[in-house]
């Protein structure tokens, strides 16, 4: 086979062997050897994407040449390499600009501890993203949890701790639902991997067999997701999760982490179960009415914040349930715009972290409401990285966060039910306008002037800094406004699945 080939199996082996040499290093060496590791890793899903465009075709790639159940596999397409370019691109950039706070907040002693747990947890992504058997997918779930857990612990404080507490407890009882779904299905279909999962299924399906078995592990899977993605109700661990993690950790944790385990139900529909039966047992449904909810009610909380690192977060429940309202329509249209809103909301999302705690000085108590009046004037480039960044989520033209509106209002167009159309459409505008509430109501506070130039903090900003805010605005205006190549290759990643 082409040499080639191997870079998908490389990209999550390197930062698998990354974590345990990092922790004989000192922080800044694991801080380098890391920031290396993201790039490489990189650079290599790239090399993988350019291939997998050219051939037009997914391979497998079979880890030591051995058959199924001795052997394990990764699958690579079109839609996967551009997932995994992506996840490294956002992780390096949330890395670069949060490194400055993360020095701060990290003692030296620990901070190579912190970037083994960063390693950890890119391989996890990586392997979530590629995996192609459903218990390796379950292995990397639980050491995504985990590496998950110490990114947000390892600041130390007593909020910290309790949050980390929060978000193991709600994590372990989605793994555990996810475990006894994969039970479930291994034993009424024999199989682990994806393809001959499916073929089980089909067959149970048309000879109308263990159809109830069927239907509860796909329960208890989606369940099991949704705990773990923080989509309403099941997001009472996220708010302290996110707001009071070091600032690469809180840009990291609400752009990515979710989304690994978001692609891999994707990966559950199309390629395990099949979007048919999951219209037929009614998935999709209780999917769209979640989704939905978590639109409105996310919005709604984040109003009620006056702490903006937590009105960031709440905003986050709201943008999964996009997700997942984009799954309940049960069209291609609607999964496109699902996956575009994943890549929209992630470059947002970070770009919002970063910013905020430029604005706060990396300091906690910086992050109310009414200390940041007037920090515009402060630090601009953060300042103009927070306005990008909630005008996306609002959905303003030319920025991603309006692109992925107008994806979802076609495919809501498009869904077949008169009544999903209605609901779809109201609930976009609806939460559209809560977004606006909060998100322009901040950018106006952080733009009044005071009169009198508030206190510094104690993080000095840097250049890389800025270069990281930049960048994820360059990306916001490229999603925005250069969607089409992105809209295409999701398509054909999804083709690809079939």
């Amino acid at each position: 086979m082409d040499f080639i080939r191997n870079f998908p199996f490389f990209s999550i082996l390197l930062p698998m062997i990354s974590g345990p040499i990092s922790s004989v290093m000192s922080g800044k060496q694991a801080k380098r050897l890391n920031f290396a590791v993201v790039t490489l890793s990189g650079l290599l899903s790239v090399a993988a994407f350019v291939y997998v465009l050219n051939t037009g075709e997914a391979f497998t790639y079979r880890m030591g040449a051995f058959p199924a159940p001795f052997g394990n596999e990764i699958r690579v397409g079109l839609l996967e390499t551009m997932m995994a370019f992506f996840f490294c691109f956002v992780m390096l950039f949330s890395l670069i600009g949060g490194y400055r706070f993360t020095a701060v907040d990290i003692p030296e002693e620990k901070q190579n501890l912190y970037y083994i747990m960063m390693n950890l947890l890119l391989s996890s992504l990586l392997a979530l993203i590629y995996t192609n058997d459903m218990f390796t997918g379950y292995v990397f779930i639980e050491i995504n949890t985990i590496s998950a857990c110490g990114l947000i612990m390892v600041r130390g404080w007593g909020r910290n701790l309790l949050a980390a507490i929060k978000y193991m407890i709600m994590s372990l009882l989605g793994s555990g639902l996810v475990l006894i779904s994969l039970s479930i299905l291994y034993g009424i279909t024999g199989h682990l991997l994806m393809e001959p999962m499916h073929e089980a299924i089909v067959q149970i399906m048309e000879q109308q067999t263990y159809r109830e078995p069927l239907t509860v592990a796909v329960g208890l899977f989606c369940v099991g997701i949704a705990i773990k993605s923080a989509l309403f109700p099941f997001h009472s661990w996220l708010p302290d999760a996110y707001g009071y993690s070091t600032c690469a950790s809180s840009a990291i944790l609400s752009s990515l982490v979710s989304k690994g385990y978001i692609f891999l139900l994707i990966k559950f529909f199309y390629r395990v179960i099949g979007t048919d039966i999951i219209h037929a047992i009614q998935v999709d449904d209780v999917l769209f009415v979640f989704g939905i909810a978590g639109m409105v009610f996310g919005s709604v909380s984040a109003i009620q914040q006056t702490d903006v690192s937590r009105m960031i977060a709440f905003s986050s429940v709201a943008q999964i349930g996009y997700i997942y309202m984009g799954f309940g329509l049960n069209t291609e249209a609607g999964m496109i715009a699902s996956i575009f809103h994943i890549l929209a909301h992630a470059a947002g999302k970070s770009m919002l972290f970063i910013s905020l705690n430029s604005l706060s000085d990396g300091t906690w108590e910086y992050a109310n409401y009414r200390k940041l009046r007037g920090a515009a004037y402060r630090h601009r480039i953060a300042a103009l990285g927070f306005a990008i960044g909630s005008l996306s989520m609002v959905g303003i033209p030319l920025l991603a966060g309006f692109t992925s509106k107008v994806y979802y209002a076609k495919a809501a167009f498009g869904v077949g039910s008169t009544y999903k159309m209605l609901i779809a459409l109201v609930a976009l505008a609806i939460s559209t306008i809560l977004n606006a509430m909060y998100f322009i109501g901040q950018m106006i506070n952080i733009y009044t002037p005071l009169g009198v130039e508030p206190e510094p903090g104690t993080v000095k900003h840097s250049n890389v800094t800025r270069v990281a805010v930049f960048m994820f605005i360059a990306v916001n205006f490229v999603l925005g406004m250069g969607s089409e190549p992105v809209f295409r290759w999701i398509q054909t990643g999804l083709a690809q699945f079939r």
